[in-house]
């Protein structure tokens, strides 16, 4: 016996909509479709929510009629809505969320409400017959977060970020250099040139815990710029190339260092490495030299479904719905919605 999902993703500036089949031994995406708004909030440098949410509104509709379309099936063919809940941004979540609950009354299916990083968190095993026990690191523009999860619904937070998340940090740094929005692709593009041993930035907290702290990296990379430049406080064009790749570097050595620690303390072989941060393949080459080296089995979710997708949001919707989980509707989003507490 078959199951189809329908989700909707749109916790921040991507409107994503995808349909997942599972046939009873594994999930199947038969649609992905994405509406990116990155050319839209560039100009501001960062994202605009007001002007986000008005983009999802514009282009859901064409997006659902598009991933039915794409998957050859009508919407009585879906067998489940979901929606992310949270976390996010509450004026974009609010669109996505409740198409999706109008959708379920007007089908009488049952509706879903999916946590974002839930989300990242299942992604790697998308393709997967099942989900196994792992230590998890989830690392995007929000969070960072090392995760013990040993099945669906049972994780325990081993480490998380006590300021800026990694992500945050690309992007902040991204714009002290004078990077175009979003700073994450841009500096690892402009570290490729570069060396990362130019500049000595601090590793933080590394031997601290499992906790993260990328705050006092920017400001290291800041200070340098004011050495570098201590009249315009810019960077010059021949040392760009060269601050990315160190604070790349210092960024990597962080992430890989604990993410080793708490597989280790967890007792795990299998680590997965997850969110919109987990597309720099100088990380994921890291990681994978890393787990090699410990004996250890790394698993990633392909770029296009490391990055804000619907895709996983279906996946853990088909998960709840496998194990007969529903939401009520009058269940309301949350924008600092936890993944665990």
């Amino acid at each position: 016996m078959t199951t189809t999902i329908l989700a909707i993703e749109s916790s921040c500036d991507e409107t994503a909509v995808a349909i997942l089949r599972y046939d009873g031994k594994q999930s199947h995406i038969l649609s992905s479709e994405i509406s990116s708004q990155i050319d839209i909030h560039r100009e501001f440098g960062g994202v605009v929510p007001e002007l986000a949410s008005r983009n999802h509104s514009l282009h859901l509709r064409p997006l659902i009629d598009l991933a039915l379309k794409n998957a050859a099936l009508n919407i009585d063919d879906i067998d489940a809505f979901g929606a992310t809940a949270g976390p996010g941004l509450a004026s974009s979540l609010l669109v996505g969320n409740t198409t999706a609950k109008a959708l379920s009354i007007a089908t009488g299916k049952p509706f879903i409400s999916v946590n974002h990083m839930e989300g990242h968190l299942l992604s790697p095993f998308l393709s997967s017959a099942k989900i196994e026990s792992n230590l998890a690191l989830i690392v995007s523009g929000g969070h960072t977060m090392l995760i013990h999860m040993k099945a669906f619904r049972h994780y325990k937070l081993l480490g998380s970020t006590r300021d800026d998340a990694a992500g945050e940090a690309y992007d902040k740094v991204g714009k002290m250099l004078g990077l175009p929005y979003p700073g994450g692709p841009e500096i690892e593009k402009q570290a490729r040139q570069g060396s990362a041993t130019a500049f000595q930035f601090p590793r933080s907290m590394i031997k601290d815990g499992l906790g993260f702290s990328f705050s006092g990296l920017k400001t290291a990379v800041l200070y340098q710029l004011e050495k570098l430049s201590p009249d315009t406080g810019q960077a010059p064009q021949d040392a760009v190339p060269d601050l990315c790749a160190s604070f790349q570097q210092a960024v990597i050595d962080i992430l890989v260092h604990k993410t080793m620690k708490a597989a280790d303390q967890a007792g795990e072989k299998l680590v997965t490495l997850s969110g919109g941060v987990s597309c720099n393949l100088a990380l994921r080459e890291a990681m994978q030299q890393a787990c090699k080296a410990c004996g250890k089995q790394l698993l990633i979710a392909p770029p296009h479904l490391s990055t804000d997708n619907a895709a996983m949001i279906a996946f853990v919707a088909l998960q709840y719905e496998l194990a007969g989980i529903h939401s009520d509707i009058k269940e309301d989003i949350n924008p600092n919605l936890a993944l665990v507490h």
